[in-house]
Order: structure tokens, then C-alpha cells, then sequence
């Protein structure tokens, strides 16, 4: 099952998120995407789709995206292993499976700057 809500906003501009784009881009191929949500959730359709939008600019490998629905009562794959409460969640982490960062429901920014400055203060630091 795919989940409708990670489509790319078409309004999206990459060029007004230059520091989003390069930063994903940069670690494209190191980090995976796991995003927990449900096409029925107001707040993943609103959120995701600029996810989505950050995702494609970046050119990030389909495989390095890891969509996992989840149904009402927020049950679905990796559910339990990750701690999912609150949707959308998007976990994101290295090969060895090393979380650089975890966008959780609504945080202080737009889920894609929020995961671009994880990532960058994780470069940083690795």
C-alpha cells in the first residue's frame, strides 16, 4: 500500500528551500526515510506532500524511502519497534540503522527544514 499523502506537492519550489534540497541530497544515499502515517489524517496530508516535494528534488532512491501506513488505530509494520504514537512520523537513519533524526506530528518547523537541520547537526557530528 502506498500512502497518497507522500505525492509531491506539484507548488512546492526546491529554489526557495536550497538548504532542504542540498542537505537531503548530500546524505541521499546513506540515510533511509521511514514515514509512518495515514492517507486518512488530516495532519499527513497536509504535512507530507511538501515532504514528498523535498524528497523527489533531493533525487532520493525510491529504496531509501520506506512508506509505512498505518490504519486508524495507528497499528502497521514497525509500529511497536519504533515507538510510533503520533502520526506522521518519519524516522530517519543510517544503514546500521543509527536514527539521525525523528520528525514527530508537528514540531516547530516544516517536517522537511526540521529533518534537513537533524541531518545536518548529525554530519557535524559524525
Amino acid at each position: 500500500m502506498e500512502l497518497e499523502s507522500l505525492r509531491p506537492n506539484p507548488t512546492w519550489d526546491g529554489a526557495s528551500y536550497e538548504y532542504v534540497v542540498e542537505t537531503i541530497e548530500t546524505h541521499r544515499d546513506e540515510l533511509t526515510y521511514r514515514i509512518w502515517a495515514g492517507d486518512w489524517c488530516p495532519d499527513c496530508r497536509s504535512a507530507l506532500p511538501d515532504v514528498g516535494a523535498a524528497l523527489d528534488a533531493a533525487d532520493v532512491p525510491d529504496e531509501r524511502i520506506d512508506a509505512r501506513p498505518v490504519d486508524r488505530d495507528k497499528d502497521g509494520e514497525g509500529v511497536d519497534e519504533y515507538g510510533i504514537e503520533y502520526i506522521p512520523t518519519i524516522v530517519v537513519e543510517t544503514d546500521d540503522g543509527t536514527e539521525v533524526a525523528r520528525f514527530v506530528e508537528d514540531e516547530a518547523l516544516p517536517p522537511a527544514t526540521y529533518l534537513a537541520d537533524a541531518i545536518e547537526e548529525w554530519a557535524a557530528t559524525a
